[in-house]
């Protein structure tokens, strides 16, 4: 088995979370994860460094809640049992040990020795991965809080017209889950406010024109750089539509999200130009099929 380039591992894990990942900043409603602070060790320890990136990302793609995290050993010496088929993570160990200076180039410390430095990989899991631990590892997720927000008729009688199948649930996400051609919405009343609501259908609405049975854009993106450029188009998409319906797009956070892809993805200079060509093609298709709708509605109430 080829030896594991901890450098490049911990490269890739944080910039798959980067590409994959939703960021904190978007994400207009209630519910959901706890709010862990950083990761702990199973003795209560804060990681540090690149640890906590790497462990926050794993948790945030995982939808874990609880900060801690363990090797097998200790989770059993906790009186605990690691769920069957559970994938771990990994975390950084680095340390040094002593070399004959004679053996090694290097500054020699002591009588004839040097320090000499090393990194190692642990597999750990998180606490919601394990059964059994005593109750103070798990935190459960805050429950969705309905504030009261109010949905607009007119805009929910516009998204319903496109033609999209919308779920609601207590589900604390919002996706678009292309197995099943679905959107998912959390209630608008769990939104800080409407727009935050209506901004994320439609950031869900783009990808739904992704489809293999409408633009057929989501099936050509499985690796990770397609992925952030399908996350592109929808975000300069909800832009876009939200410009169009009225409702205020937070710019500010599609400019940071955007950002981070073209960080992310700078080799191609042209990609958000094909990102935005894109989205266009995608918000035109949401309103070709509510005029479509809307003309075949008018026309059997007419009949």
């Amino acid at each position: 088995m080829a030896k594991l380039d901890i450098h490049q591992h911990v490269t890739d894990t944080i910039i798959a979370q980067i590409e994959a990942g939703t960021p904190p900043w978007r994400k207009p409603w209630t519910g959901g994860k706890g709010g862990a602070a950083f990761p702990l060790r199973h003795n209560g320890e804060a990681y540090r460094g690149i640890n906590i990136l790497m462990l926050w990302a794993t948790a945030h793609e995982r939808d874990y809640n609880s900060a801690h995290w363990m090797t097998f050993k200790q989770a059993v010496d906790l009186g605990g049992m690691v769920k069957k088929g559970e994938k771990c993570a990994r975390s950084v160990f680095y340390g040094t040990f002593e070399k004959d200076a004679e053996q090694t180039e290097g500054k020699s410390e002591g009588e004839g020795k040097t320090r000499i430095p090393y990194a190692k990989t642990n597999n750990v899991f998180n606490a919601d991965q394990i059964e059994g631990l005593p109750e103070a590892f798990y935190i459960q997720p805050d429950p969705p809080r309905d504030l009261g927000t109010e949905g607009n008729p007119e805009l929910d009688a516009f998204f319903a017209s496109t033609g999209a199948t919308i779920i609601t649930s207590d589900d604390p996400r919002a996706y678009y889950k292309p197995a099943t051609d679905t959107i998912h919405m959390p209630p608008v009343g769990t939104f800080y406010d409407a727009d935050g609501y209506f901004g994320t259908l439609a950031h869900e609405t783009i990808h739904w024109t992704g489809s293999e049975k409408r633009l057929d854009r989501i099936k050509k993106f499985q690796n990770r750089e397609g992925y952030a450029f399908e996350e592109m188009i929808a975000e300069i998409g909800n832009c876009l539509l939200c410009l169009h319906l009225g409702v205020t797009p937070q710019f500010d956070q599609s400019a940071a999200y955007i950002e981070s892809w073209l960080k992310a993805l700078k080799d191609d200079k042209g990609l958000i130009f094909k990102a935005a060509s894109e989205a266009q093609k995608a918000v035109d298709f949401v309103l070709a099929a509510v005029d479509a709708n809307t003309i075949a509605e008018d026309h059997q109430e007419a009949a």
